[in-house]
């Protein structure tokens, strides 16, 4: 690059930046929203199923069915909040949504016990939140399993005794599992966003033509557009990985410089899809649409919300295709479990070459001329 066509490129950069600063809508999107929406999700999204309301109806009303009904609680998956007196009140709670679940303990459940027979116990499951309804199932399935365990063995020990050690998230904390991924999807939509309105806020404020009638290249229109927003997404970047230290009280267990490094063509693919969508749409409003179409499937097949293994065999290769989905296990890789470049190695030319071709294919949309 010469001098000519770096002072070129600056000034288009220098016009781009005091854009920026004079448009509270363009500040207010980059700043306060990602940071609002770290808090109100961050705080918000919870996987661990606990406190699920539950209704019983206790024919039996002996001790034994008591002690059961107190496992169930003790457990804190379960919060009992109502008793029902007959079946079909307990069938109107879970309908109306008074409880999510409800026990039905048969009148002869001592009796049978005492007999050493089987005692047989009725789970009702809402199953309208399959996250709650598969924790309901199996703690419930735990819980009585438990409980003949005991009965049959008595003080016995039990032959196999499993002894579960969860790595890198031992207290399964909902926080460190998302909150890594959620700063990827918050910066991916920002710099999309911003990126996409570059040359679309040309086109409305009528100085698209003007910017045209300059000497200026190609290469250093886009150069300078994309330069400001680039920087303002690492920023970003690295001030919502700091609040999910400070904050969240998420650790980074690996380099977080090795992080950033890997996040850098992330956010060229970003910005190059963005370049793409400017020169499609006519409108802010129109470029938002499309911008956010290019949001649901990478953040739905990414990983971030469901795990890519229990994804259909035909949906896997394409999860692959996104951008979103290295960088979210690059995130959680180096965060939760500390990886490095030996593990991150294929991250990193894998997003280079996807940043190559988005910026390659924006610019190639670039013409100028009116």
């Amino acid at each position: 690059m010469t001098g000519d066509s770096f002072l070129r490129t600056f000034s288009v950069a220098r016009k781009e930046l005091l854009h920026i600063i004079r448009d509270p809508q363009t500040l207010f999107f980059t700043i306060f929203v990602p940071v609002m929406e770290l808090f109100m999700l961050g705080y918000a999204i919870d996987t661990n199923v606990r406190n699920v309301r539950t209704a019983f109806v206790d024919y039996a009303g002996t001790q034994e069915s008591r002690q059961l009904l107190e496992q169930f609680e003790n457990s804190r998956d379960f919060r009992i909040v109502a008793r029902a007196h007959s079946d079909a009140e307990l069938s109107e709670m879970i309908v109306a949504g008074k409880a999510r679940v409800g026990i039905k303990i048969p009148e002869n459940y001592s009796r049978r016990l005492e007999a050493g027979e089987t005692a047989e116990i009725l789970v009702l499951v809402d199953g309208t939140e399959s996250s709650i309804a598969g924790e309901a199932v199996n703690v419930s399935n735990a819980i009585t399993l438990r409980e003949s365990l005991l009965r049959v063995l008595g003080n016995r020990q039990l032959p196999v005794e499993a002894r579960p050690r969860v790595l890198f998230n031992p207290d399964t904390r909902s926080a460190n599992f998302f909150i890594p991924g959620l700063m990827v999807v918050m910066c991916q939509m920002m710099s999309t966003m911003l990126s996409a309105n570059a040359i679309v806020r040309e086109k409305e404020l009528g100085t698209l033509e003007q910017l045209y009638m300059t000497p200026i290249g190609r290469a250093e229109l886009i150069l300078g557009k994309m330069s400001p927003y680039i920087g303002l997404t690492m920023l970003e970047f690295c001030f919502i990985a700091f609040l999910m230290w400070l904050v969240f009280q998420v650790p980074i267990n690996g380099s977080f410089f090795t992080l950033l490094a890997i996040s850098f063509p992330f956010f060229l693919t970003n910005l190059g899809v963005g370049l793409w969508i400017s020169t499609k749409a006519s409108t802010r409003e129109a470029s938002g649409q499309m911008a956010m179409g290019t949001f649901l499937p990478s953040i739905f097949l990414s990983g971030y919300v469901f795990p890519i293994d229990s994804m259909p065999a035909l949906l896997r290769p394409v999860s692959q295709i996104f951008h979103t989905t290295w960088m979210i296990d690059a995130s959680r890789s180096v965060i939760l479990r500390g990886g490095g470049w030996n593990e991150l190695w294929q991250h990193f030319v894998i997003l280079w070459c996807m940043a190559l071709g988005a910026l390659v294919f924006g610019a190639l949309q670039v013409q100028k001329r009116v």
